[in-house]
């Protein structure tokens, strides 16, 4: 089975959805399917207003659905919903062709704090993008019922993992010369975030932020004290999380976390906000301590075995989050076009 994958989020970009489509076409193999990508490499781009580290893909209507049409393959997925993702809508709408979505950011939340559009007008925009296809896969139960209740359709669950061999603990990493404790963000460098809200507690030790984005320069000059690496990847990111204490999740908007389960593979305990995302990893697995008081939650975390965090690491694994996709692709594939179930 071969699934044509198209997303506006790609290389060079460092983020949750990337590494989610590298682990796909990683995995996919072993299932019998065969992953062939549609990504903004193909086309000339913009930077996003606001946001220059994104690329916009200036993407033809046309061009894209003759590409679909190139690529002959059995399913396709559309994955984000920018420029990329709408033409591919529109080009299987078009000729009758099937094809699920994914719901990996919360669009609605991060428009409205970078201008006042309330997120109604954003989420109606969405619901109208994804329940017009045969599915639409979500990374958590918590988000499952929350969409369902704003009237998304035809949910599936597609969850995530972690390359526990990269991600482990190091009793030799020494990434950082800090007072420790080590208190440490991994992600995007943007306000929604909510990074300020990790670097305005009140802590032992130090604190830490591995990444880049729009609010770096800012969040530098406001909390002087807090350290930050910019971008880190492969075995520098793995020494990074093996050299910290606790891994704080400040995020009130996002949709799962991979950085959660990288930092438990680690040996870190984690620390967040009983939200969507971090509440559906962590809650009753004692590798992380959740609190609307997030001071509370980090020096709770402080507490943690790092053993019982590594442990229900490997729990989540690449592998099991990939047979969910292809048996989410496998019942659409057969519901909509049994002729061609494989």
């Amino acid at each position: 089975m071969r699934v044509l994958v198209v997303t506006d989020a790609w290389r060079p970009q460092v983020n949750g959805v990337v590494r989610t489509i590298e682990h796909l076409i990683e995995q996919a193999p072993a299932f019998g399917v065969e992953i062939e990508l549609l990504t903004p490499e193909r086309f000339r781009t913009l930077p996003m207003p606001t946001y220059p580290e994104i690329r916009l893909s200036l993407a033809r209507a046309g061009a894209v659905a003759k590409m679909i049409a190139a690529a002959n393959v059995d399913h396709v997925h559309i994955s984000t919903e920018g420029p990329l993702g709408i033409a591919a809508r529109r080009a299987c709408l078009k000729v009758g062709r099937p094809f699920t979505t994914s719901y990996h950011t919360r669009f609605p939340e991060y428009v409205r704090s970078r201008a006042p559009i309330p997120e109604r007008w954003t989420y109606a925009w969405l619901r109208r993008f994804h329940n017009a296809g045969d599915g639409v896969m979500v990374a958590t139960a918590s988000l499952r019922r929350e969409l369902a209740a704003r009237g998304f359709e035809r949910l599936m669950h597609w969850t995530r993992g972690v390359d526990a061999d990269r991600f482990r603990p190091n009793p030799e990493a020494r990434a950082f010369d800090l007072p420790r404790p080590i208190f440490l963000y991994v992600g995007r460098v943007a306000t929604e975030k909510n990074i300020e809200g990790f670097l305005s507690l009140d802590l032992p030790g130090s604190k830490v932020v591995v990444g880049d984005g729009p609010s770096r320069a800012e969040l530098e000059a406001t909390f002087p004290d807090a350290h930050f690496t910019g971008t880190l990847e492969g075995d520098a990111l793995a020494e990074a999380y093996a050299s910290s204490d606790v891994f704080v999740f400040p995020s009130l908007t996002d949709t799962f976390g991979i950085v959660v389960l990288e930092a438990l593979a680690s040996g870190v305990p984690v620390a967040a906000f009983p939200v969507t995302g971090p509440l559906d990893i962590l809650e009753g697995s004692g590798a992380g301590a959740l609190d609307e008081d997030l001071r509370a939650a980090a020096l709770a975390a402080l507490e943690i075995p790092p053993e019982r965090a590594r442990a229900f690491a490997l729990t989540q694994g690449w592998k099991e989050a990939t047979a969910l996709f292809v048996a989410n692709v496998r019942e659409v594939i057969a519901r909509t076009t049994p002729d061609r179930a494989a």
